[in-house]
């Protein structure tokens, strides 16, 4: 069924419905490929470009913690400030 012709279901909610569920698939792919450090890095350069500025603001608040004892990671923060 198409998004639009579900009852109260504007393209507004929709939008907003996707975009949080890209924002939490990019966490999950950020978990699995955590053990090695270029696909880490991959992933978030992927993630600045599909992602909304709001979510990479909350994104960056996530990984902060994420990478938290993990330093081999830490140098993929560069992407998110470029």
């Amino acid at each position: 069924m198409f998004p639009a012709t579900v009852p109260g279901l504007t393209l507004k909610k929709t939008f907003i419905i996707m975009a949080r569920a890209m924002y939490e698939y990019t966490q999950v792919v950020l978990q699995k490929v955590s053990f090695d450090s270029v696909l880490f890095c991959k992933e978030v350069e992927k993630a600045v470009h599909r992602l909304l500025p709001y979510e990479l603001e909350e994104l960056k608040i996530w990984l902060n913690q994420f990478i938290s004892g993990k330093p081999e990671l830490s140098q993929c923060l560069i992407h998110l400030n470029a």
